[in-house]
């Protein structure tokens, strides 16, 4: 089969099988529980970059597959399931809508420009990444949900707030601001964060 098979890929396959199933839970109205598979695709996209780098035989064809396969499913994690959950709140007005079909399309596009640069990067062999331009697609992963914490105490004005937090993330995704690159010490915060949020979720239900 075409296609890589191996542990290099596991987490970010796992994450995209994730987002899919938080999508099945928007579609049903369990928010909770979407929001919760986000935070699950942000831990799977924070290591995957990591646990491929741990492989030193891979084929230049393996790590050009890893790079798509991850931009492709970061699309599905950060970019559509987000939308779905939007919907899933309260956003089912159609004036709503246009922030609906913006967030996935400026994601697309965020990915798209970083696939470009970082092609080239690596052609030129410029070394690790420091900076980014533009506000990565995965932290909504953290975004959202300290968002949605705020849900049992605006009431209906949560929907509003949370429609604003779309839409600004969206114009950052597309924005060139340049932004240092979290370090392992910020991924250990944001697992806390992550942590902490599911508790808070569960103690406000």
């Amino acid at each position: 089969m075409i296609g890589v098979y191996n542990y290099t890929v596991a987490l970010t396959y796992t994450g995209f099988l994730v987002a899919v199933v938080g999508i099945y839970f928007a579609i049903n109205n369990s928010s909770d529980a979407a929001i919760i598979c986000l935070m699950i695709c942000g831990f799977c996209d924070m290591f995957d970059g990591k646990v491929a780098k741990t492989k030193k035989d891979r084929t230049e064809e393996e790590k050009q597959f890893g790079v798509q396969i991850d931009s492709l499913c970061d699309l599905v994690c950060f970019g559509v399931l987000p939308a779905f959950i939007g919907y899933s709140v309260g956003l089912t007005e159609v004036y709503f809508f246009p922030i609906l079909l913006f967030f996935p399309l400026a994601a697309l596009i965020r990915l798209a420009y970083f696939n470009v640069t970082e092609s080239e990067r690596v052609k030129n062999d410029d070394g690790e990444l420091l900076y980014c331009t533009g506000l990565p697609v995965t932290t909504v992963a953290l975004f959202l949900p300290i968002v949605y914490l705020t849900r049992p105490f605006l009431n209906s004005y949560f929907i509003f707030l949370f429609a604003l937090s779309l839409l600004i993330i969206s114009v950052l995704f597309i924005t060139p601001i340049k932004l240092k690159r979290f370090k392992m010490k910020q991924y250990l915060i944001s697992i806390v964060i992550g942590l902490a949020i599911i508790v808070l979720m569960g103690v406000f239900r």
